[in-house]
């Protein structure tokens, strides 16, 4: 019989470790008629909040998806192929920016990492309601991943 690694399920603190290593991971949503709509999102993890942020715009169909049903999963690979963590919750969908400086706009901005602030936030704040930009919030609930330790 030959000996094979088996798949090691990830502890809580390793799926948050994984989710903060990496910036993109595949947001999915209920569709009306049951099946999962999936999309690749860029994404902010607040392990301390246990949230995952996105920004996106009013008219994405995945922004109707969350309102009407807001159970949604996250889903990020690993550094190699052989592992991913999830985060599961309940997704809530803040209103469109709809004035520059406001809540909304002002929580976009600090959802971007440091090195990619702009030089003039207003100009940002300015974009982010021409662009009807809003924010989901991921509430997770669970986390859980798993690795495969082999070499590649």
């Amino acid at each position: 019989m030959t000996q094979r690694p088996t798949p090691r399920p990830l502890s809580d603190q390793a799926a948050s470790d994984l989710l903060a290593a990496q910036q993109f991971g595949t947001l999915a949503s209920v569709k009306a008629g049951g099946h999962p709509h999936l999309t690749t999102m860029l994404y902010r993890w607040d392990p301390a909040e246990r949230t995952v942020r996105f920004s996106t715009t009013a008219d994405r169909v995945k922004v109707r998806h969350l309102r009407r049903d807001p159970r949604a999963a996250l889903h990020v690979q690993g550094a190699d192929p052989f592992s991913f963590a999830v985060a599961e919750g309940e997704a809530e969908v803040s209103e469109e920016s709809a004035e520059p400086g406001d809540a909304v706009g002002q929580e976009l901005l600090a959802m971007l990492p440091a090195e990619l602030r702009p030089v003039d936030p207003g100009q940002f704040l300015a974009e982010q309601v021409a662009e009807r930009r809003l924010v989901i919030t991921l509430r997770v609930h669970r986390l859980y991943g798993t690795a495969l330790d082999v070499s590649a």
